[in-house]
């Protein structure tokens, strides 16, 4: 079963659980998948709306932030909520020590020494962490062997 099937099939369930929070996640992941596909003319695979489901949920953690800052507990607690429904559907997410080892094998690899070549080091790196770590980690990982 595809993703974009697995996602129908969860929102009828949902609708019928009257889950809403899992419907209404599920139906924004739907209509982000569905945005994608008419601009571009393309019917998006598995990794496609992984992509578009990493996307998403890096919103959520941005916006988690944000509604700290503001105060609302509320917010917070919807968006984690989110957050979870989400990561049921990505790929195990990496630990930072596998992250780690990822990172070191491409400083390896690619001869990077330097922070001069983080631009270099995300672009090497990040195709191998597709949807199982956030750019962000990543970033702070390479800062953290680099220093």
């Amino acid at each position: 079963m595809s993703l974009k099937e697995k996602l129908m099939e969860d929102l009828k369930t949902s609708m019928k659980n009257k889950d809403i929070l899992r419907k209404n996640t599920i139906t924004m992941v739907r209509a982000a998948i569905k945005q994608e596909e008419v601009d571009k003319r393309i019917d998006l695979d598995d990794e496609g709306i992984i992509q578009i489901m990493g996307k998403q949920l890096k919103e959520k953690r941005n916006s988690i932030e944000e509604f700290q800052k503001g105060n609302r507990q509320d917010l917070v607690d919807q968006a984690e909520a989110e957050i979870a429904i989400l990561l049921e559907y990505l790929p195990k997410q990496l630990t930072e020590e596998e992250l780690t080892e990822i990172v070191k094998e491409v400083l390896d690899q690619g001869g990077y020494t330097s922070m001069k070549d983080m631009g270099k080091i995300m672009k090497d790196v990040m195709p191998k962490v597709q949807g199982k770590a956030d750019g962000n980690m990543v970033n702070q990982v390479v800062r953290k062997i680099l220093a």
